[in-house]
């Protein structure tokens, strides 16, 4: 007896990110009730920012999560709770501002790494990437090593660049353990043990960004590990 050819399963929708916007009433369990109702429909959280409302009384909470099917029913049970004053979907902040370089150092080359990088990015960006560039100028080798630790820990940042003239100890520590977190660390050829330690050394500061932001560019054909030497 033939068996009976069953229909065709319809392909389950991809998971597509999505960002939400909630405006709520300050005070304790409030995260518990949103994210119930976004566990409700099957939603991933995979990023969550809570900000001080600029209303009296408010707190800002900004949600992107990994959903498939129809965001409307979700947001609208969202509407219905009584601590929530107003929902929104919005764009992703991957899709506004894109991958993250942050450049860490002090003094003059910080600036001219970010001049570097700038002008690449916007090279870039103008054929659909999205890229942005942030700057922290810090001297001192504690706080130096907390924020390459501290950037490890930030959305969508993508490579650190090391911009200055002395740097090892307790940053060189720092810098191996983002690597081994998988951020891409590009170094300035300084003094210390830092360059050592990256993934990528670079002498001039303007190349240096420049680099930096064709590693992680998809609309660039250059990588890293294809490179048969790491000191530029």
């Amino acid at each position: 007896m033939a068996k009976r050819k069953l229909p065709d399963e319809p392909e389950k929708a991809a998971p597509r990110k999505l960002g939400i916007a909630i405006q709520s009433r300050t005070g304790p369990g409030i995260l518990h009730e949103v994210t119930g109702v976004i566990a409700r429909y099957r939603g991933n959280i995979t990023s969550v920012e809570i900000l001080e409302g600029r209303q009296k009384n408010t707190e800002d909470v900004y949600f992107e999560i990994e959903f498939s099917g129809d965001p409307l029913p979700m947001i609208a049970d969202l509407k219905k709770l009584p601590v929530v004053r107003r929902v929104a979907p919005v764009d992703t902040m991957e899709k506004i501002y894109g991958k993250r370089i942050i450049i860490v150092g002090g003094g003059a080359q910080v600036g001219q790494v970010a001049l570097g990088a700038i002008l690449e990015a916007d090279r870039h960006n103008i054929r659909g990437e999205h890229i942005s560039i942030d700057t922290i100028p810090l001297v001192g080798e504690q706080p130096l090593a907390a924020a390459v630790r501290a950037a490890a820990r930030l959305p969508r940042v993508e490579a650190i660049v090391m911009a200055g003239s002395l740097m090892g100890g307790e940053i060189e520590k720092a810098v191996r353990e983002v690597r081994a977190q998988g951020l891409l660390v590009v170094s300035l050829n300084m003094a210390g043990s830092v360059p050592d330690a990256a993934d990528l050394v670079v002498t001039d500061p303007v190349q240096a960004g420049v680099m930096t932001v064709m590693a992680v560019a998809d609309t660039a054909k250059f990588t890293v590990k294809r490179l048969k030497r790491r000191l530029f």
